[in-house]
């Protein structure tokens, strides 16, 4: 990781926060008329079983650090190569940045609509994301790098999006988010010698909660089959291979994390998109070809792009901001190349619902 993205402070935490990037995690605000004529009827014995789910919130009293956690930290910690302990302290300010934007957003729904549907769910998946990025937070803090989020609210840039584009991106971030956590938790389960620090021995449950989110969405988008056809399916297509592309860029720039734990950060990754494909089939259409050998080869070169493009911006003059405009040019050009990749059809189950059971 380059001088210029280390963290060594609060201040350096708060910025990388607020960093508008493409591949960084962003606020959103949306319409909140059109969310409120959601309708979600010809799913109703479906969402009212998901319902009662949330309200036993069998995560009530989980994220509590336990006795042995900061002793945990203090061992652990000195064993990190500062290589290593940056790009942990990156993955720590991303994740909560991530769970704040969610619990924003559905706090800021659930106070703009009188949808009585939404309003509910919003309420429990604001709860879920707010107990996460306190717990997160609380993990900075050690490191004395805690981050204000009444701050961050007001600092960082606001991303409008249409309900549609919420959904799309929320089910795809929750169940990919979902496959993400449970590999790591699988691998650290068997080799619990490489787990070098504890906040994943939280990620089983967590991970719970957001397939569970994502659950909720895919109800929404079944109940409203129009956002799962027609022109829709462009949409749902430019998402699918953003979510997919900004995991596997990220997962790139912070290749040690996954190596200290044993994993490869491409298999990792793939292994990701493999269990998320088996995951949305329960809900979209169409289904990255994840397999097809152009699949890597374009994720790999947009990878690339971004790596470079971050060079030049590390870069002072006007070298430095032409050679990040002429990469982001070209990541965007393989974007386009990787969007005209032919998808997958899929054949949408009678029921929704699923059990996290990977």
């Amino acid at each position: 990781m380059k001088q210029a993205t280390m963290i060594n402070s609060a201040a350096d935490a708060a910025q990388k926060a607020v960093a508008d990037k493409i591949y960084s995690p962003r606020f959103y605000t949306t319409d909140f008329d059109a969310m409120d004529k959601i309708s979600i009827e010809p799913v109703r014995a479906e969402w009212d079983a998901m319902m009662a789910e949330y309200e036993a919130d069998d995560n009530r009293d989980y994220f509590r650090r336990d006795a042995s956690f900061a002793a945990e930290v203090r061992e652990l910690d000195a064993k990190m190569s500062p290589e290593m302990k940056q790009e942990f302290l990156d993955f720590l300010v991303t994740t909560l940045t991530s769970e704040l934007s969610g619990c924003i957003l559905y706090n800021d729904i659930k106070r703009n609509v009188s949808n009585p549907d939404i309003k509910r769910l919003m309420h429990y998946m604001a709860r879920d994301e707010a107990r996460h990025a306190s717990f997160v937070n609380s993990a900075l803090k050690d490191y004395g790098l805690g981050i204000n989020a009444g701050d961050l609210k007001r600092n960082k840039k606001f991303t409008f999006f249409k309900p549609k584009y919420v959904f799309y991106a929320t089910y795809l971030s929750e169940k990919i988010g979902y496959a993400r956590y449970i590999k790591i938790f699988r691998q650290l389960e068997a080799y619990p010698e490489k787990r070098f620090h504890p906040v994943f021995r939280w990620f089983q449950r967590w991970c719970n909660d957001e397939f569970r989110h994502g659950e909720s969405i895919a109800l929404i988008m079944r109940a409203n089959p129009e956002l799962l056809k027609g022109p829709n399916l462009l949409l749902i297509r430019f998402f699918l291979l953003a979510v997919y592309a900004t995991m596997y860029v990220r997962d790139h720039m912070r290749p040690a994390l996954k190596r200290a734990i044993g994993l490869n950060p491409t298999d990792y990754d793939f292994e990701v998109f493999r269990i998320t494909n088996e995951i949305i089939k329960q809900c979209l259409p169409i289904l990255p070809d994840i397999e097809n050998p152009a699949f890597q080869r374009n994720l790999d070169r947009i990878s690339y792009c971004v790596q470079r493009g971050e060079r030049a911006a590390a870069s002072t003059g006007l070298f430095g901001k032409l050679g990040k405009a002429f990469w982001n040019v070209a990541g965007a050009a393989v974007f386009v190349r990787m969007y005209c990749i032919p998808m997958q059809s899929n054949q949408l189950p009678e029921f929704t619902l699923m059990q996290p059971s990977w």
